[in-house]
């Protein structure tokens, strides 16, 4: 494979055929219990995206120099570094929005999807790959929250981004706010995915011919 490629599969790999949410199930806890209004799940998201983009920038670039031994805690101390840095930021720009998330913001330092990526990827990548697949998987997580943040604040508040769209004769799914809600969207969107992938039918296997040549199945 080509460096382009290469770079495009690293940037596009957790935006949907890896979606760290959709697809590997992945931080459920802040995605179930912050996507209740489009605000709250892009403030998340963003701060998600910030952590893993500098996280993994670092500990690609100190990969050869932290020893094998310490490496988990050496990348959650980078981890909490950043997540301190992003939870002043929206304490400072957004103190609604800051209050609402709460806890979820300090509970980024455990998110799997940011650690998973330090120690699979990040740890044995350049610092380019590294970021490409850092800005991936934090466009997916955020597309994830962004979605399903977009259904429960519609359904369940009448509303986007505490905008009115239906009027005062609108009656609010009130459960769709509420922590029910998100495990009924989350499934109803594992669902449609699923139901679309079983349409599509599996991938067609490679038939490998002489010569190094390799072609879809015929028929």
């Amino acid at each position: 494979m080509s460096a382009p490629a290469t770079r495009r599969e690293d940037l596009a790999r957790g935006v949907w055929r890896e979606n760290p949410v959709l697809v590997q199930l992945l931080g459920l806890c802040p995605t179930l219990a912050v996507t209740n209004t489009v605000a709250n799940s892009l403030a998340m998201g963003l701060a998600t995206f910030f952590v893993l983009l500098g996280s993994s920038v670092l500990v690609s670039s100190l990969k050869r120099v932290i020893p094998h031994q310490v490496r988990i805690s050496a990348y959650i101390l980078i981890i909490a570094t950043f997540v301190t840095m992003a939870d002043l930021l929206l304490a400072a720009i957004v103190p609604d929005i800051h209050k609402a998330l709460g806890a979820f913001i300090a509970l980024i330092v455990v998110n799997c999807i940011i650690l998973g990526r330090q120690e699979a990827f990040a740890s044995k990548r350049p610092v380019g790959r590294s970021a490409l697949d850092a800005i991936g998987m934090g466009i997916g997580f955020m597309v994830a929250l962004l979605l399903m943040g977009t259904f429960r604040e519609i359904l369940g508040s009448g509303s986007l981004l505490g905008v009115p769209l239906f009027g005062s004769g609108y009656e609010p799914w009130v459960v769709m706010i509420l922590p029910p809600g998100g495990f009924l969207t989350l499934g109803g969107i594992l669902l449609f995915l699923g139901w679309s992938r079983q349409r599509r039918g599996p991938a067609p296997k490679l038939r490998h011919w002489p010569h190094g040549v390799t072609t879809g199945r015929a028929g």
